[in-house]
This record gives structure tokens, sequence and C-alpha cells, in this order.
């Protein structure tokens, strides 16, 4: 949400869940693009034709390796617990059909009485995504979409830079990140305040890499996807989900609009460590990129999901989801992650799913979410085992679901931790975190730093057809500020030495202090690049 959790996301990749969880595992044949005519005409997808995942072997745990494992439990979080100081944690377990474990622990804010339960509402983060990569598998099943219906005939107004990815890009190719646009392609105008209409039809704006041969993780590419199969339905993507998953499963806490998770008596709030100490915070709005990023639940409601999701569709003999439709979110789409190692084996990303297969040949999906502001969060399934787990927490990512969850199912496995999960992910996950920080250390200024120009130099409106204008402003001081977005943010500007000045970030993307360089000739500043904004080059501004 990021994973910088880049929009509601923990980790700029978002693989440290399934880089861990595939250690030692093996690969799967990557099957190609599915349903190709469907791309071509826009039709829905016949599911009958397409990919399934992998037979699976006959479950292996019994149930009472499983009961050892949840008899550790309790204490595995409260270590992390207090290793950590994480305020709190909630965790439940499905195994066969039945919710075997779910309980609270720790306070919803720090300096207050209120207690996590199973009831607690969280921020999920990136956890929205197989939530709804779930939501569209039924409307795939009921014929709305098809996931290989392309966005040209979905939505018409949908551009990328290319004209044939335009033509040809489908609602699966946004879901499993191979559309070709950069790692979290407008999570940055997010941060200025632009609404999601403004970033997605901006996103033409980006540059491509490879189509459907390249992996780029982005928020905004799957929050289109998911608004076009809600525009197909003729409602919005918060109403969908919740006629579609959220109110059949009596999932009654679960939202995809941040105002539900606000007016919750219940709830966790956010919190960041600063200086070793946990305060608590305040997570950017995701509304804007809902599907990606936007969902907030409770442990009892995200079991019925599990249980959903681990008998094939179907919850208390009902069929909910089609199971065909939910097979394809369960291939691989892409290959998201290098091996960790020369004999190591590569992850996989399906639709809204991390992807892997262990050493027994079982499949496991994962995924990890988190807001840098003060959430993060992890679910894994053994579907061939029927069994899941998911751990919610209302501190920022440090890795404590992930290592939860691993070594939960290490001690199922193994009836012990054959792995030390919680130094393990907190270097992967401070490994992984994107901090966008400069190459400049510009705390530190040269001792003797080029004067800059005169304010009148610089001042003055720049434009940028992604980002829009900044004006630079002047004060009676001599200092210099510039006005960003929408809603007219405001930075000052710190001189560091001739043209080139710093400010400080703000948002979820925050990396820092970052550079301001102005481009002068002839006594004048004719442009400037601030270098935040310019990861893929779009952050340079004309005056």
């Amino acid at each position: 949400m990021a994973h910088r959790s880049r929009g509601r996301t923990l980790y700029r990749r978002v693989r440290v869940g399934a880089a861990a969880l595939s250690l030692g595992v093996f690969a799967a044949v990557l099957p190609g693009c599915t349903g190709v005519d469907a791309a071509t005409t826009g039709a829905s997808a016949d599911t009958s034709l397409a990919p399934t995942p992998p037979k699976q072997p006959p479950p292996q745990l019994t149930r009472a390796q499983v009961d050892t494992a949840v008899g550790r439990l309790d204490g595995l979080v409260r270590d992390e617990m207090r290793r950590t100081g994480v305020p709190g944690v909630a965790v439940g377990v499905v195994h066969r059909g039945r919710v075997v474990y779910a309980k609270g622990f720790g306070v919803r804010e720090v300096g207050k009485s209120g207690r996590i339960d199973t009831g607690t509402v969280f921020q999920l983060a990136s956890l929205s995504k197989p939530l709804a990569s779930t939501v569209v598998s039924a409307a795939v099943g009921r014929g709305v979409v098809g996931w290989d219906d392309r966005m040209a005939v979905r939505d018409p107004g949908f551009a990328l830079k290319n004209p044939y990815v335009t033509a040809n890009v489908t609602i699966a190719d946004l879901f499993s990140h191979r559309s070709g646009l950069p790692d979290h392609a407008g999570d940055l105008l997010e941060d200025l305040g632009y609404p999601r209409d403004y970033i997605l039809r901006h996103l033409r704006l980006e540059p491509l890499a490879p189509f459907r041969a390249s992996y780029a993780y982005t928020n905004y590419g799957l929050t289109a996807a998911g608004v076009a199969v809600a525009d197909a339905a003729k409602t919005s993507w918060p109403r969908l989900a919740a006629d579609t998953l959220f109110k059949p499963l009596g999932m009654d806490r679960s939202s995809y609009e941040r105002a539900d998770y606000d007016r919750a008596a219940d709830k966790a709030s956010a919190h960041v460590e600063v200086d070793g100490r946990w305060k608590p915070s305040t997570t950017e709005n995701a509304d804007g990129q809902a599907p990606a990023g936007g969902a907030s639940s409770t442990v009892d409601d995200l079991t019925r999901w599990m249980r959903l999701q681990l008998d094939n569709g179907t919850f208390d003999g009902r069929r909910q989801v089609d199971p065909k439709a939910l097979d394809q979110t369960r291939i691989p789409h892409s290959v998201a992650m290098d091996p960790l190692a020369p004999a190591g084996e590569p992850g996989f990303y399906g639709l809204g799913w991390n992807v892997g297969y262990d050493e027994r040949g079982r499949l496991r999906l994962n995924h990890s979410g988190a807001f840098d502001l003060g959430a993060a969060t992890a679910v894994t399934l053994l579907p061939g085992e029927r069994l899941g787990i998911v751990v919610l927490t209302n501190g920022q990512p440090i890795g404590v679901p992930e290592a939860v969850a691993a070594a939960f199912l290490d001690i199922a496995q193994h009836g012990r931790q054959t792995v030390d999960w919680p130094a393990f992910y907190e270097k992967v996950v401070r490994a992984a975190a994107y901090t966008g920080a400069s190459s400049t250390d510009y705390a530190r200024p040269p001792a003797h730093p080029e004067p800059a120009g005169a304010a009148a130099v610089y001042t003055g409106t720049y434009a940028n057809e992604y980002y829009g204008p900044v004006t630079v402003t002047g004060d009676r001081g001599g200092g210099l500020s510039m006005t960003l977005g929408p809603r007219r943010m405001s930075f000052p500007l710190s001189h560091y030495t001739g043209d080139t000045f710093s400010y400080r970030t703000r948002g979820e993307n925050a990396a820092g202090l970052s550079g301001v360089a102005f481009h002068t000739r002839s006594g004048r500043a004719t442009g400037v690049t601030i270098e935040h904004l310019d990861a893929n080059g779009l952050g340079t501004f004309s005056r």
C-alpha cells in the first residue's frame, strides 16, 4: 500500500513472501499467454479451454501436524511482538474447511486501552490484490467479463504509450503486472493528490518495457483492470466487491472504501517506528487504487474468504465463484523474480497472487501488503492441503506477518522451524523495501557551495504533461518554495550548491531529501528537474 509500499504495498517488487517461501521449491513450466483468440476479439474467454494449475499431490499434512503448529502460534506471535515491539497482531488459520485458530494480540493504538481481537478492522494494503482477483473471478464465472478481454474493448479510453500494447493489453495482463508499465507507475501522482481518473489517463505517458515479457508491480495498472470490470458490471468497484464477495460470505466488516475503515469503532490504527519507539501514524487514502490496495477487513472475515479459496469457490456448500475462473489466478502468468541462487527457481506471479510450488509439488499462493506509513499483512494458502494462514499487523513493514506465517507452516511440515524466520524476514524486508534515497546526501551541503542565483532567476511556473505545473515562488527573506499538484502542496527548497536545491518528499512514497536542479541559460532558469519524480524520465518541467 508497500513497499515505501508504494501504493499500499510493502515492497517495490512485492516478492518478499514468495522469495522466502520458494526456497527449495521446483519451478513449474510457465504457460504461454492464455486465451489468444479472446484477447484478439475482446470476447469473454472460455475458461474450459484455459490452462489449469498442475494436479496436486494427495494431502500430506495430518490434522495432528497442523494442530501442533496451531499450538505454537501464541508463542510465535508473542515472541515477535516482544522482539519488534509491534503494537498489534491478529492471526487466523483455516484447515479442511474449518477455522482452527483466530486470535488477536496487543492494542489497537499505542497509549490507549483498546485491545486487538478477531473483529478488529485492519488496513490490508496489497493483500487487497488477491481479494480483487477473487472478485473478478466471480465476474468471469458469471460471464460479465473474461480474464483475457482486451482493455481496448472494456475501456476504450484506456491507453498506453505503444499503440500495439494499447490495442491488445488484457485484464489478465494488468492483474499479472506484465503490461510493460514501469514499477509502481502512477503512485507518485497519487502522492501529489491527483485523483484516479487523472492517473489512469496519464499512464499513456509512461515508458514501456517489453509487453508480456517483463514484470513490474503496478498498482494503477491492476486498478485500471478492476475498474473496467466494475464498469462492465454497471457498478463501482466497492459495490461489485460487496455484492459478489463480501455480502455472500457474510464479510460484514470488509470494504474497499476508506470511509468504512475510518468510521469503524474497532479498528487498528497505523503505526511507525521512530527512534526505537512505535507511535500512531496516518496512512494515505487508497481509494484511488482500491482494487490494488484499498481494502480493509478483519481476521474473522478473511478466514471466510480463505475457506472459499481453499474449497475452490464454494462456501458453506454453495458455489459462489466459478472454480475454472479461480484456477486462472493460480497459474504463473509472469516470471516475477530471478532465482536467488544459481540452483534456485524463479518466482512467479499469477493474477493477484504470488504463485509457487514446494519441493513436494504443492501449489503455494501468498501475498504480502504494507503501507510504509503503518500497516503490514500477509496471507499464505496451500490449496492441496486446504490450509491457509492470514496475519495482520498495525505496524509498518518489518517482516512480522511473513515471519509468523512462514514459521507456522514450517512447524506444520517439519515439527520445528528449519530457518530462523524472524531474522530472515527482517533482513529480506529491509533489503527489499524501496528507500528512494538519492545518491546525494542533501543534508550535508558542500563545504564551499557555489552560490545560487537571485530568486528571480528561478521563480515562475514550469509545465509538465505528466505531473502538471510546478510553481516556484520566493519569500521576502530570499527563500524559495515550489507548489505541486491539484492540492497545491507546498515544498520549501533548501540551497545545496549552484542551481541545485533540495526538498523533503512527502506521502506514502516519501524518500527523505531529494534534489531539485534548475537548468539556467543567460541568467534565467529555462527548466527544472525534480529528482524524486524523475525515476522514469518524466520529472523535467519546462518554463
